[in-house]
C-alpha cells in the first residue's frame, strides 16, 4: 500500500511538471436558505465527472484543477438542485445557497435531479423514492413499504411475503425490474412473494399506467423499477450496518454493506439475515368456512420464517464506456398458517405448532432465487447505448404432510422420484437481454429505440398438480420519442411489437383413478394436461403530452397495452390448496389487451402542493377466474371449480394528494385513491373484479424542525389511514368492512464528526385495531391484519475512509 501511494504522488508530480501548467483549488460552503450549513450535500463537477460530499462543516473542495470553466451541480435531500458555472484561473471560493423543494408527496424525496428527469421522460404518473423512504416506512417486505405511495398496494401473505399491486391489479399485470432486468419468479401465485431483498434497494421508481411500450408484455398495470448498489464517491471505502427489530413477530433483521471506489473501479458487497416468529393478530380465533380455529394468544401458528441473502456488485466507470456486474442470491424459508392449508383445519396438531413461536413446521415453503446481471453503457457525441444481459434461477418447494385425497393411495408409494411431503416444486430458469439506443444529437428531440428478449424454462415436481411444465420465449422491438414543442411543452409517442410462444408439456396422474366405460370400470392414469403450444403477438402504442413548469405540471397519455396468457391460465387443472379451489385453465384464451387514458394535474405553490392523477381503462378481453356450480370430487373433498374466462371490463379511478405547510417545518398532508371496476360481458356481467381495493384516504401530520447540532433532520409524524367498506364484490367473494388505522413515527440522524447514525421508530396500528384488508391473502378466511407493531430501524456507519490522493490521480489522468 505504501508503494502504491508513492507511485500515485510521483505520477501527480510528473504530470504537473510535464504539462507546465499551474493547478488550483475550488472550494466553498453549501448552505440552506437560512444560511445553515448542510453537511452531506453532494457536489458534482463537470467536465471531469467527479463528485465529493460536503464535510461536517458543510465544506466541499476540489484540488488539482487546471485553468478553465467548470460546472457545479449541488444536491441535498429536500432542496432544489443548484447548477453554477465557475471560471477557474486561480484558487476560487464559491459558496452555494440551496432553495427548499416543495414536495408534491410528503416524505417522498430523492437526491439530485433523478426524480425530475424520470418524470419528464414519461407522460404517465411516476413516483420516485429512495432508501431513506423505504427504511422509514419499513414493513414486513419491500412492497409493504412501497404501499405507502398512492395507487400502490401489496397483497400480503402473512408478515414476510407480499406481491405488488398497482391500482388494484397485480400478479402478471405488474412488471418488476431490478437493475434493468425483469424479475421473474412464480408471480402467478398469490402465495408466492417477491424474492427481493428490501435492504438492498436504494431507489424505487413506480410507473402507474400501461408501460408495455418500454417494458413489454405484462406491464399492463404498471412497472416497479428497482435499483441496487449506487455508485460510491471517488476514493471512498465504507461500511454500513442496518439493524431492524419488530415487536409483533419478534423479527430481528441485520444487513451489512461494504463498498468502495478507486478512480474507475468500484465494488459493493451486502449480506442480509432476518428471522421472525409467528405474527400476532387482535383476535382469539378465526372462522375457516364452517370451522372456527382457536388461536394461541392471538398468534397465527406456523407463520414464522427466516431469510438469508447475499449481493455482490463490481463496476467500472470510464469516460465513454461503463460496465457493472450484479450477482445476488435470495433464500427464504417460511411457514403457511397451519389452519389455512387444504381442507384439514381440524386436523392441525396445535400442541406441536404452539410449542414454539419461532419454529417452522409443515405446511411451509423454501425459496431460492439466483440472479446474475451485466449492465453496460457506451457514450458517443450522438448516441447513448445501453444493454443488459441476465440469468435467473428460481427454485421453490412447498411442503405439507401427505394426505389422501380422492383416489390417492392411503399409503404413499416409495417408488416415485419425490418425497411424500413434497406438495409442489417449481424450478425456473430465465435468460434475458435488452438493448437500447438513445439519440442525443438534437437538444429538442429525445429518441430511443431498442429490443428485448427472454426465454423461460419452468419444471415441476411433487405429488399435487396445478400447472404443467412449460417453455416460453418472448421478444419485442420498440421506438419511442419525446419532442420539445416549445418551452416546457413536450410531445411523447412510441410504438412496439411483441411476439411470444409458450409450449407446455403433457402431464398424467401418478396414481390410477377409476373410469367407467359402459358396464366396465377401468383404472387409468388420468391425463391432467395435454401438450400445448400457442404463438401470440401484438402491436402496442402510446402517445402523450406534458407541460412541466416550475410551479405546475400537466400530463395526458393514451396507450394500448398487451399481456400474453400464462401457463396457469392456459393449462391449470388441479387443486389450489391455498385458495380451497379447483382451478381449470382455458387453452383458447386470447392475449389480454387494454386501452387506457391517464392524466396528471399538479400545482406547487409556496406553502401548498396539490395534484390529481385520474385514469380510465378498457379491457377488450380481461382474463379472470370464474366460479362454477360444479365441485371437484376426484382430487379433493368437494373444492369448488373455478375456470379461466375472458370478458370486457371497464376500470376507472385515480389518486389525489394535497400538502400544506402553514408554518416552517410543519406539513399537513392528505392522499386518497379510488378504483372502480365493472365487467361488461360474461357470466359475471355487472359485477366488479376480485380483489378490488376499496377507496382509501391517508391523513398525515409531520413536524421536521431545522437543527444543526448532534441531532439532524429530526421528524415526528402521525398518520391515519381510512378505508371505505368494500361492498362491490364477485361471489363467492365476501364483503369487507371499512377501517381506520393510526400510525406514528419519529426519527433523525445522530452525528459525530463526519459520521451520521440514522434512526427511525414506527408504531404501526397504534390502537391495536382489528381490521381486514380486502386484498390480503388471508382475508378470505377472516384473518385480520397484524396488531400493534413497534418497528425500530437503525443504520450504523461502521467505518468510512476517503482517499484524497485519488482526486489528484483522477484529475491529472484526464
Amino acid at each position: 500500500m505504501n508503494l502504491f501511494r508513492v507511485l500515485v504522488i510521483a505520477l501527480c508530480f510528473i504530470s504537473m511538471v510535464m504539462t507546465g501548467q499551474r493547478v488550483y483549488q475550488l472550494s466553498g460552503r453549501v448552505l440552506d436558505e437560512n444560511g445553515i450549513l448542510l453537511p452531506g450535500a453532494s457536489v458534482w463537477m463537470e467536465p471531469y465527472g467527479v463528485g465529493v460530499i460536503t464535510d461536517a462543516s458543510g465544506v466541499y473542495r476540489f484540488r488539482q484543477l487546471q485553468e478553465g470553466e467548470y460546472r457545479l451541480q449541488v444536491a441535498f435531500l429536500g432542496y432544489r438542485t443548484h447548477i453554477a458555472e465557475v471560471q477557474v484561473s486561480g484558487d476560487v471560493v464559491k459558496d452555494v445557497r440551496l432553495e427548499p423543494l416543495r414536495q408534491t408527496l410528503e416524505e417522498v424525496v430523492v437526491t439530485d435531479d433523478y426524480a425530475r428527469r424520470r418524470q419528464q421522460e414519461q407522460s404517465l404518473a411516476v413516483e420516485v423514492v429512495g432508501d431513506d423512504f423505504i427504511r422509514q416506512y419499513q414493513g414486513g417486505s419491500l412492497m409493504q413499504s412501497l404501499a405507502r405511495l398512492p395507487g400502490v398496494g401489496s397483497l400480503d401473505i402473512g408478515s414476510g411475503q407480499s406481491k405488488p399491486m398497482i391500482r388494484g391489479l397485480g400478479f402478471n399485470r405488474v412488471v418488476v425490474v431490478e437493475n434493468g432486468i425483469r424479475h421473474e419468479g412464480q408471480q402467478w401465485g398469490a402465495d408466492h412473494g417477491l424474492e427481493i431483498d428490501q435492504y438492498a434497494v436504494e431507489r424505487a421508481v413506480v410507473i402507474k399506467g400501461p408501460a408495455s411500450l418500454l417494458y413489454g408484455s405484462d406491464a399492463i398495470a404498471g412497472t416497479i423499477d428497482l435499483s441496487t448498489a449506487d455508485v460510491p464517491a471517488i476514493g471512498s471505502l465504507g461500511g454500513v450496518w442496518d439493524v431492524t427489530g419488530k415487536s409483533n413477530n419478534r423479527l430481528v433483521g441485520n444487513s451489512l454493506l461494504v463498498r468502495g471506489r478507486g478512480q474507475r473501479a468500484y465494488f459493493s458487497v451486502r449480506g442480509t439475515f432476518t428471522a421472525y416468529g409467528d405474527y400476532h393478530v387482535p383476535a382469539d380465533s378465526v372462522d375457516i368456512y364452517s370451522y372456527r380455529a382457536p388461536l394461541d394468544d392471538g398468534h397465527l401458528r406456523n407463520t414464522a420464517g427466516r431469510e438469508a441473502n447475499g449481493h455482490l456488485t463490481l463496476g467500472w466507470l470510464g469516460q465513454q464506456f461503463s460496465s457493472r456486474l450484479h450477482a445476488s442470491v435470495v433464500s427464504s424459508q417460511s411457514g403457511f398458517f397451519a389452519n389455512a392449508h387444504g381442507l384439514e383445519p381440524r386436523r392441525v396438531d396445535t400442541r406441536l405448532h404452539d410449542a414454539s413461536r419461532r419454529d417452522i413446521q409443515e405446511p411451509s415453503q423454501q425459496v431460492w432465487h439466483l440472479k446474475l446481471i451485466n449492465r453496460n453503457e457506451w457514450h458517443t457525441p450522438l448516441w447513448h447505448l445501453e444493454g443488459e444481459g441476465g440469468y435467473q434461477r428460481n427454485v421453490r418447494h412447498e411442503w405439507s404432510p401427505y394426505t389422501q385425497h380422492g383416489y390417492m393411495p392411503a399409503l404413499f408409494p416409495d417408488t416415485l422420484g419425490f418425497a411424500s411431503d413434497l406438495e409442489r416444486a417449481f424450478d425456473k430458469h430465465i435468460v434475458s437481454g435488452n438493448v437500447r439506443a438513445h439519440y442525443v444529437g438534437y437538444e429538442r428531440l429525445k429518441l430511443s429505440m431498442g429490443m428485448s428478449a427472454e426465454h423461460q424454462v419452468n419444471r415441476i415436481d411433487g405429488r399435487n398438480f396445478l400447472i404443467p411444465a412449460y417453455r416460453q420465449t418472448m421478444g419485442g422491438v420498440f421506438a419511442y420519442g419525446r419532442y420539445q414543442l416549445h418551452g416546457a411543452h413536450w410531445l411523447h409517442a412510441g410504438v412496439r411489437f411483441d411476439a411470444g410462444v409458450i409450449s407446455s408439456e403433457p402431464y398424467a396422474d401418478w396414481f390410477p383413478s377409476p373410469v367407467v366405460t359402459g358396464s366396465d370400470t377401468v383404472w387409468m392414469y388420468l391425463a391432467r394436461a395435454p401438450e400445448l403450444r400457442r404463438t401470440m403477438g401484438s402491436f402496442t402504442w402510446s402517445m402523450g403530452y406534458h407541460i412541466d413548469h416550475e410551479s405546475w405540471s400537466l400530463k395526458a397519455n393514451l396507450g394500448k397495452s398487451f399481456r400474453m396468457p400464462i401457463a396457469k391460465e392456459l393449462a391449470a387443472n388441479g387443486v389450489n390448496y391455498h385458495h380451497f379451489s379447483y382451478e381449470v385453465g382455458n387453452a383458447g384464451l386470447s392475449p389480454e389487451v387494454a386501452y387506457q387514458a391517464d392524466g396528471l394535474a399538479e400545482w406547487r405553490g409556496r406553502d401548498v402542493a396539490i395534484g390529481i392523477t385520474p385514469f380510465v381503462a378498457y379491457f377488450s378481453n380481461y382474463i379472470y377466474l370464474n366460479p362454477e356450480a360444479a365441485h371437484d370430487r376426484l382430487y379433493g373433498n368437494g373444492n369448488q371449480v373455478f375456470t379461466y374466462e375472458q370478458s370486457r371490463v371497464l376500470r376507472y379511478g385515480g389518486e389525489w394528494h394535497m400538502h400544506w405547510t402553514p408554518v416552517r417545518s410543519l406539513t399537513i398532508g392528505a392522499m386518497g385513491e379510488v378504483v372502480v371496476s365493472r365487467q361488461l360481458s360474461g357470466d359475471k356481467q355487472g359485477y366488479t373484479l376480485p380483489f378490488s381495493p376499496p377507496a382509501s384516504l391517508l391523513m398525515s401530520l409531520r413536524y421536521a424542525p431545522l437543527v444543526n447540532g448532534v441531532v439532524r433532520n429530526p421528524y415526528v409524524s402521525i398518520e391515519c389511514r381510512m378505508a371505505a367498506p368494500q361492498n362491490r364484490v364477485v361471489p363467492p367473494e365476501e364483503k369487507t368492512p371499512g377501517y381506520q388505522v393510526v400510525n406514528v413515527g419519529i426519527g433523525g440522524d445522530l452525528t459525530w464528526g463526519e459520521r451520521s447514525l440514522k434512526m427511525s421508530l414506527q408504531v404501526q396500528n397504534l390502537l391495536d385495531v382489528q381490521y381486514f384488508n380486502h386484498i390480503s391473502f388471508y382475508r378470505m378466511i377472516h384473518v385480520p391484519e397484524p396488531g400493534r407493531n413497534v418497528v425500530l430501524n437503525v443504520s450504523i456507519p461502521i467505518f468510512e475512509i476517503n482517499n484524497k490522493l485519488s482526486m489528484c490521480f483522477v484529475n491529472q489522468g484526464k
